[in-house]
């Protein structure tokens, strides 16, 4: 199965992609599943669960938030409770964990994340996201191999042209429990393409207006 790991919906402050156009376009694009990872709200991801039903699409949903710790991000899956930003990445992992979620080291080797993850409890490490264009991708593939850590990919897509782009073959059954225990178990493959030069560009403008609107409103 092909998922798509790690997706933005216009439940972050930094993307303005529809719920469903996102369900759409994953279908399209030939996915078996997908996890909407928001930055400090599981709302998407449950409007996402949701919808998907609604809609009939053969799409399987994961639970999922990427949380804002004090040292960088980490996904959780399988949590339907969110998780408050600014603690430390031990308390996110431990209050992830009450919740029944999985723990990936979302992108680690971008700026303003989590860095070497060794002593940290992930399940699994980012090691392909599309848009780390500056070798990150490799470092973390080499840490996880380090660490025995279980790899995972995603596109960090905010934008439709994206998703997909990046992605986890998972050798699991079409469940969530299944998924869930197969990305621990180190049953996946990160793959995908680097996303084209000016994406990253204007999603790295879209950041820095949005950082300037918070200090300067």
């Amino acid at each position: 199965m092909r998922f798509d790991l790690h997706i933005h919906s216009n439940h972050s402050s930094d993307s303005r992609l529809a719920v469903d156009d996102i369900l759409r376009k994953a279908v399209e694009k030939g996915l078996d599943g997908i996890a909407i990872c928001d930055h400090n709200t599981i709302t998407g991801s449950y409007h996402a669960r949701k919808r998907v039903k609604e809609l009939g699409l053969p799409l399987l949903v994961l639970p999922g938030v990427e949380v804002s710790t004090t040292q960088g991000h980490l996904i959780i899956l399988g949590s339907r409770e969110n998780i408050p930003p600014d603690l430390t990445p031990q308390d996110a992992i431990r209050i992830a964990r009450q919740n029944g979620g999985i723990v990936i080291a979302a992108h680690p080797f971008k700026v303003r994340s989590l860095g070497n993850v060794e002593g940290l409890d992930v399940d699994a490490i980012e090691t392909f996201n599309s848009r780390c264009i500056f070798g990150e991708n490799k470092k973390a593939e080499n840490m996880a191999f380090r660490l025995g850590k279980a790899q995972v990919g995603g596109s960090d897509s905010h934008m439709l042209a994206t998703i997909g782009l990046g992605f986890t073959e998972i050798d699991a059954e079409a469940d969530e429990a299944s998924v869930l225990n197969a990305i621990c178990e180190g049953k996946t493959r990160p793959g995908g393409k680097i996303a084209p030069l000016y994406v990253v560009i204007v999603q790295i403008m879209r950041g820095f207006f949005r950082r300037i609107k918070i200090y300067y409103p």
